[in-house]
């Protein structure tokens, strides 16, 4: 009983402390996302410790089911007419800003002292986003417009392309470090991105059948809610990307349902508590005394995947023929990233044991940094191109039009 009255009220204290952080969110406009971080750094081990060691064992369960959700709810963006009315934007600039990234990092971290191996993998880490965290903080200022709708297809898209890029960059390296790793990274890429692909529509087909026969919101929330988890459970079963086949699974049902059978509301009233607890616990989870240990190439890999987003996003835009102002704040706003980083590096690190300390501090370093300051350049370019609503604007900051320079 002891056990459970603890479970229950760290519980209760998290949520609570997801509410507190609301209210100073509207207060000093600094995301809630970063301020539910910045709790879970300071109530957990790197700060006060005053979580109990239990919630250590709740990270893993609680990221995925969030991830799940946040797949499936960008899901939802993938549908055919949304994809017309924002697809060459949303395809040009998320190929350029991965490839940009890739790029410079590669280059950079190499002539920084990084081994060919490691800055090969810090290429393939770049890319990756959080698309939990951009999620929450287009919500969160209730943003809407061609923007917000470009930047949610893009980091829906961003973690299969950087599956790919991910998937040949470590096949690379495995060749250059002669540990024979060409073959088996390729195995496990396909894995990753034909699984997903075959829980997505094996999943959805039958799913969005069903949807059809299901009256009120109760019903459709417990089907959305039982395929989001078995698409995990299948995922982590076949070792493929959880967070890609759940975004499918979303994309196949809303292009095969009635508008009215969609059961994403359904999902988004379960989400927020769930997201509370995901980023509370990943702040927790932060172990600052990692940005100490980025160094030289940490420093680089930092500077040269933002340079990379920003410059490869406006290039991208450019191409795709985008306004000036989306063109300059679309890098900056997909600056977030988070649990797919750390995910491809602790692979990378199995993978090629001799970088594994080195690679680890710099990804995890790197990542706390744009866990905490990624979400308010996102929150200031939906500001700048004047998608986001009045909760989301400044005091005093007139809403940009979106012909506006930025």
């Amino acid at each position: 009983m002891e056990n459970l009255s603890l479970v229950l009220g760290t519980l209760g204290a998290l949520l609570l402390l997801g509410v507190v952080s609301e209210l100073i969110s509207r207060r000093i406009r600094i995301p809630r996302v970063t301020l539910l971080i910045l709790s879970g750094v300071v109530v957990g081990p790197p700060g006060l410790g005053w979580l109990p060691s239990l919630t250590r064992e709740w990270y893993p369960l609680v990221s995925h089911v969030a991830l799940l959700m946040v797949g499936f709810l960008l899901g939802r963006k993938l549908e055919r007419r949304n994809l017309k009315s924002v697809g060459m934007p949303v395809l040009a600039f998320s190929v350029f800003e991965v490839l940009g990234a890739a790029v410079l990092v590669c280059v950079g971290t190499f002539l920084a002292g990084a081994p060919p191996s490691m800055a090969l993998v810090l290429a393939g880490v770049a890319p990756a986003s959080a698309p939990a965290a951009v999620m929450s903080v287009t919500k969160e200022t209730a943003s809407k417009g061609v923007f917000t709708d470009t930047l949610l297809g893009i980091v829906a898209l961003d973690d299969a392309w950087g599956l790919v890029v991910f998937s040949v960059l470590v096949a690379t390296a495995g060749a250059i470090a002669g540990s024979g790793g060409v073959i088996e990274a390729l195995t496990d890429g396909g894995r990753e991105l034909g699984g997903a692909i075959l829980i997505g529509v094996g999943l959805g087909v039958p799913s969005a059948l069903l949807l059809r026969w299901l009256r009120g919101m109760e019903p459709m929330q417990a089907e959305a809610l039982g395929i989001v988890l078995v698409a995990g459970a299948l995922s982590l079963w076949f070792e493929s990307s959880f967070i890609l086949a759940g975004m499918l699974v979303g994309a196949t049902i809303v292009n095969l349902c009635p508008p009215d059978r969609e059961p994403f509301q359904a999902v988004e009233a379960l989400e927020w508590p769930i997201m509370v607890l995901f980023f509370v616990l990943a702040g927790a989870e932060a172990d600052l005394t990692r940005l100490k240990d980025l160094g030289v190439v940490g420093t680089t890999y930092v500077l040269l995947r933002c340079v990379g987003l920003v410059a490869g996003a406006y290039i991208g835009g450019t191409i795709a023929g985008v306004d000036r102002s989306h063109r300059r704040w679309m890098g900056p706003a997909i600056f977030p990233q988070a649990g797919v980083a750390l995910g491809m590096a602790l692979v990378a690190g199995q993978r090629f044991p001799q970088i594994r300390e080195d690679l680890l501090a710099v990804v995890i370093g790197s990542t706390i940094l744009f866990e905490v300051v990624g979400p308010i350049l996102t929150r200031l370019a939906l500001i700048r191109v004047g998608d986001a609503g009045a909760e989301g604007a400044q005091p005093g900051t007139p809403a940009h039009s979106s012909s506006d320079s930025g």
